[in-house]
């Protein structure tokens, strides 16, 4: 399990940037997005070996702004959420954020040569929900086949991403398992701080590979 989440959390880190032009059509939103987190990666290379908490940067920068981050936490706490305050909530999805950004940026320290096979697929407008198929290609290895899942906001017309399926397992609904039960068992408020306290750990160097 642990593996294929680390599958689901690189795949995210190399998709999600800041392709605005791109926002209201999901499929060209990843195609963009991927060639252009791609670039970055390859191009900070030094830089990252340097300092390691400059993948923090790289995912709060380019993935964080396409992903819906409230809508996925509300989804996390499940039916604990109408146990909480809108205070308390509010600082649920601020430390899931940073929860998001440091588990990301874990996975992408994996990077190394992995390249994307993005479905093609047009919108007609009237789609509120759109999963799009991407392939991860590695030299040696099998294909990993995932499938994004976005929903179109309705106020804004952007798109975004809320989960990822892999080998029939939702990203969303492993992470609600695991929080929206601790939430259960230990209070909102425990949950908020053990995931600041995550947060505010130091990087760990990593080694870059291309």
């Amino acid at each position: 399990m642990k593996k294929l989440l680390m599958s689901f959390l690189l795949l995210l880190g190399l998709i999600w940037g800041p392709v605005t032009q791109a926002a209201t059509d999901p499929y060209v939103l990843v195609d963009q997005v991927a060639q252009s987190t791609f670039e970055r990666l390859n191009r900070q290379q030094t830089e990252i070996k340097r300092n390691p908490a400059h993948l923090r940067t790289i995912v709060r920068e380019e993935m964080l702004p396409w992903v819906d981050v409230r809508f996925s936490a509300f989804r996390v706490m499940g039916k604990q959420l109408n146990s909480t305050t809108p205070e308390q909530r509010e600082r649920f999805v601020a430390a899931f954020s940073d929860y998001l950004v440091v588990t990301y940026a874990d996975a992408l320290a994996s990077y190394s040569q992995q390249t994307l096979d993005i479905g093609k697929g047009r919108v007609t407008g009237q789609e509120k929900l759109v999963s799009v198929p991407v392939s991860v290609l590695e030299p040696n290895k099998p294909a990993i086949l995932l499938e994004f899942k976005l929903r179109k906001n309705s106020r804004t017309g952007e798109w975004k991403v809320f989960d990822m399926i892999a080998e029939g397992v939702s990203l969303l609904s492993a992470k609600q398992s695991e929080l929206s039960g601790l939430i259960r068992q230990q209070g909102i408020d425990d949950v908020i701080r053990q995931l600041n306290e995550l947060t505010q750990k130091p990087v760990t160097p990593v080694e870059y590979t291309q």
